[in-house]
Order: C-alpha cells, then sequence, then structure tokens
C-alpha cells in the first residue's frame, strides 16, 4: 500500500479551499493510514492536531439507523409497521396535492408513514426546519424542544406526496430517533450511549460536551463565494432546541471515535473487540438498495451516481454508473460540513474522512478521494 497519492489530495485540497482535512484508513482492523493537512484555526494558522471534536451533521443518521434497526432486531418493531402504532399524531396526514389549475390543496393520505420510510426517505417530509409548527413548537417549550415533542410538531404539517412514492432527503431521521424514544423508554442519547457509544469506547461522541471536550471542539467554517474564501461559522443550524437530540444531524465526534462505530459496520456489526451492535444480517440489509421504480429518480445528487440508498446509508449498486473504484456493496453517508464514512466489509476496509466546513464541496471532493484511496490499496 502506497497513501502518497492520498496526503498530496489532502494537501492540495487545503492549499485550494477547505481549511483543514484528515483521513483515516483501516484495513482488516488495523489503521494503515492517517494523515492531517491545513490549519484547524484560520486567523491563528494552528495545524489541525488529534483529538478536535467536530460536528458530524448527517453522518449521525447512520448511528440513528443502526439504533432503531436494533429494535427492529429484537422484534420490537417491523419496518413495515405503521408508525403511527407508536407514534399516534401520525394516524391521520394530509398531504399537499397541486390542481391542474395550479392551486394546491390538502388531502387526506391515502398510505400510512411505515417504519421503512423513515429508514429510507419516502414519508414524505421536508428538511424545512422553520416549518410554522416547529416554531410554535420551540416556543412553547422555552426553546428546548426535546425530540419527543419535534416529532409532535412535525406531524401538524402537511406531507409533500404520499408516503413511499417519492424519496426526499427529509427530516425522516430526526422522526426516527423519536421512534426510538418511544419504543424503548429512554431518551435518544441515553440509548445511543448505552446501546452502540458506550459498549465501543466511544467516549468523544455525543449530542452535548463537557467542558473539557468543548476546549477541543473545532473551529466551524463556510466557504464564502463572494469573498472567495472560508469565513468562521460555529453554529449547528440543525439544533432547533436545547433538548433536541437530532437523530438527522446532531452529534459530535472525533476520527478516532466515530470509526469505531464504521469499522463495527465493516465488521458486519460486531467490533474488533467482540462487541456487537448488529446482527450482518441486519448491516446487509441496511445496505441493500431500498429504491423503486417510483422513487429511482428523485434520487439524483451527482455525486451518488451509481448508488442506491438502503436503510439511511448510501449503498454502490453501479460501478459503470458511479465511475467509483469500489466494490458494489460498500456504503455510508456524509455530513454538511465534509465529513465522509466509507464502509467496506468485501474489501475490509473503513475510512472516516474528516473537514469541518459547511459549502464543503462534497460532489468535487468526495468521488474523488474515494477512488485514491482504492488506487492506493
Amino acid at each position: 500500500m502506497d497513501f502518497k497519492p492520498l496526503a498530496s489530495f489532502l494537501d492540495r485540497m487545503t492549499s485550494w479551499r477547505i481549511p483543514w482535512a484528515e483521513v483515516l484508513v483501516m484495513h482488516r482492523n488495523d489503521t494503515v493510514f492517517r494523515y492531517r493537512s491545513g490549519f484547524v484555526d484560520l486567523e491563528k494558522q494552528t495545524p489541525i492536531d488529534e483529538g478536535r471534536i467536530i460536528n458530524i451533521y448527517s453522518m449521525t443518521k447512520i448511528m440513528t439507523c443502526v439504533a432503531a434497526m436494533q429494535l427492529v432486531e429484537k422484534g420490537a418493531m417491523l419496518l413495515n409497521d405503521p408508525i403511527s402504532a407508536y407514534l399516534p399524531e401520525y394516524a391521520e396526514m394530509n398531504v399537499k396535492k397541486k390542481l391542474p389549475d395550479g392551486e394546491v390543496v390538502l388531502e387526506k393520505a391515502e398510505r400510512p408513514i411505515t417504519v421503512r420510510d423513515l429508514f429510507a426517505m419516502t414519508a414524505g417530509f421536508s428538511y424545512d426546519l422553520g416549518a410554522p409548527s416547529l416554531k410554535e413548537a420551540v416556543e412553547r417549550t422555552n426553546g428546548k424542544l426535546p425530540t419527543r415533542a419535534f416529532a409532535e410538531a412535525l406531524a401538524k404539517e402537511p406531507l409533500h406526496f404520499e408516503p413511499g412514492t417519492r424519496w426526499n432527503y427529509s427530516l425522516c431521521h430526526d422522526v426516527l430517533a423519536a421512534l426510538v424514544e418511544v419504543v424503548d423508554g429512554r431518551r435518544f442519547g441515553a440509548y445511543l450511549r448505552d446501546e452502540i457509544t458506550g459498549p465501543l469506547g466511544m467516549n468523544d461522541t455525543a449530542f452535548d460536551l463537557t467542558d473539557e471536550q468543548r476546549s477541543r471542539l473545532a473551529p466551524q467554517y463556510a466557504f464564502n463565494d463572494e469573498l472567495g474564501k472560508a469565513v468562521r461559522y460555529d453554529a449547528n443550524g440543525f439544533r432547533i432546541g436545547t433538548e433536541f437530540e437530532s437523530g438527522g444531524a446532531g452529534l459530535l465526534s472525533t476520527v478516532s471515535d466515530y470509526v469505531k462505530f464504521l469499522n463495527a459496520l465493516t465488521n458486519l456489526g460486531t467490533s474488533p473487540e467482540g462487541v456487537r451492535i448488529l446482527s450482518p444480517a441486519a448491516v446487509n440489509l441496511m445496505r441493500t438498495d431500498h429504491l423503486t421504480d417510483a422513487t429511482r429518480g428523485d434520487y439524483s445528487w451527482e455525486q451518488l451516481n451509481g448508488y442506491g440508498f438502503g436503510l439511511g446509508v448510501r449503498t454502490h449498486i453501479s460501478p459503470a454508473g458511479s465511475g467509483a473504484l469500489s466494490p458494489v456493496g460498500e456504503f455510508g453517508w456524509s455530513g454538511a460540513a465534509g465529513c465522509m464514512a466509507i464502509i467496506d466489509p468485501a474489501s475490509e476496509l473503513t475510512v472516516m474522512y474528516a473537514m469541518h466546513m459547511l459549502n464543503s464541496q462534497e460532489p468535487f471532493v468526495q468521488p474523488r478521494l474515494r477512488n485514491i484511496v482504492y488506487s492506493c490499496l
């Protein structure tokens, strides 16, 4: 293995527009390459160092789906169950319908939202965190908005399409976190700590930080196209309540910590130390393509050509379509500030890539990074 091209690529990205980047590559449970480039603090010119905590944003979704799959494994719920069996506020939903004359009307949904719809992003939700019902719930809870209250509020908003008929990247996994709470009985963050992060020894992964961890929180940036540079932007706009444990975008973690979770999935659900978080059957179901003829056309992001969508993860289905060097079945997801997971059971390969910049240039960076990794093996 020769990872010099991968190091050169990270150097190229940090000399371009990304403040810093880090990659950790594991093969057969051993770390075979780790490299950091750039400045964690642009203003102070501080080099990126060990133990920096970052917002992983939508890479939270992978862990949320694993948590929910644990409950499926236990028979606590089924993928085909209507979520109203657990979240009764979703029993009768309205759907926006556009009439031939352009008028938009609300009609009763003909299909129930199922547990599978939450996993697969086919429930009919949007990603509008400024929706009136959510704003009202934030005010009513004095800015706390617990996860369960979030789901109750979102149910008041009309759906954008009949459940199961389209794919739309949305707040599905935030509702899935509330579903875990109701089915299990623990707060979502406590469930993750007890069932996933604690057993795996992930001490730096949580929704809330200690004072010591906060001292290691990396500055966050956003690339400003008008100024032609990255500017400081430290807020997580997806956390709209102090008690909202967002299953879609709320976790903070480090490269060293989160790769433990990713590598357990590479091993089909069991860590090298023997901690089992999922069965191989459940991991394989997660990375099975769940798109249908009706939903596939909506899944059209440039960087996901040749990929399907499983239970909360992209999954490689067509090397001809993707142009990717990874094998069929490689899976993972990414986050708004640029981090990315590559989980590859066939190659026994786990990759955690991290940066901390919104407007992250994902369509450019991530497909290239993936191909360079595989070319180095």
